[in-house]
């Protein structure tokens, strides 16, 4: 068992809300890099987990979502990062991924200790998440080459609050899932 876990936050999307064409940019960029992370931590066995917001309708199961997303403004922004069915998968309604989900229990049952976040949105979830983390006394690790932003100051500002006031480990995907360590 490893004590990694790889995140993946919120990359089931319809592209089709406010902001979308500024994040669908980003995430044209970080796809392929959050594609081949996620390929990698299948082939360390690490434990990967993706917390998607559920968009209000607590009847979705992982499979509706990912056809929702599919059928979205832009499937080549989804299709590359589905979940691979081994995958773990918490549906969230908020920014945190640890709010008011069984994302703790599961990543400490698992001994997850280090926690890898890739996904959307950098300035939002992510962030939030790394703070959730952070004060549940996880290690964070967030490759910021496979994290989309909106806004490019603020994403950039966010990772800079990640590393100095949560300790996180802001790195490029290349550095992870390739050692022995795993992170």
């Amino acid at each position: 068992m490893s004590d990694v876990a790889l995140v993946v936050i919120d990359m089931l999307n319809t592209y089709e809300h406010e902001d979308a064409e500024k994040l669908m940019q980003s995430v044209r960029e970080v796809v392929p890099t959050m594609s081949d992370l996620i390929g990698r931590a299948q082939e360390r066995e690490a434990l990967i987990v993706y917390v998607n917001d559920n968009y209000g309708d607590w009847s979705l199961s992982r499979h509706e979502l990912a056809e929702r997303a599919l059928a979205g403004a832009d499937r080549s922004l989804v299709e590359p990062v589905l979940p691979p069915p081994q995958a773990a998968f918490v549906m969230k309604a908020r920014h945190s991924i640890f709010y008011e989900t069984p994302l703790d229990y599961l990543l400490r049952s698992e001994g997850a200790e280090r926690v890898v976040l890739v996904g959307q949105v950098t300035e939002q979830c992510v962030l939030y998440s790394a703070l959730d983390g952070y004060v549940r006394h996880y290690s964070i690790v967030v490759p910021a080459d496979a994290v989309a932003h909106i806004h490019p100051h603020l994403a950039e500002a966010a990772l800079r609050m990640m590393e100095m006031n949560m300790r996180a480990r802001v790195c490029s995907a290349g550095e992870l899932f390739r050692s022995e360590d795993g992170g």
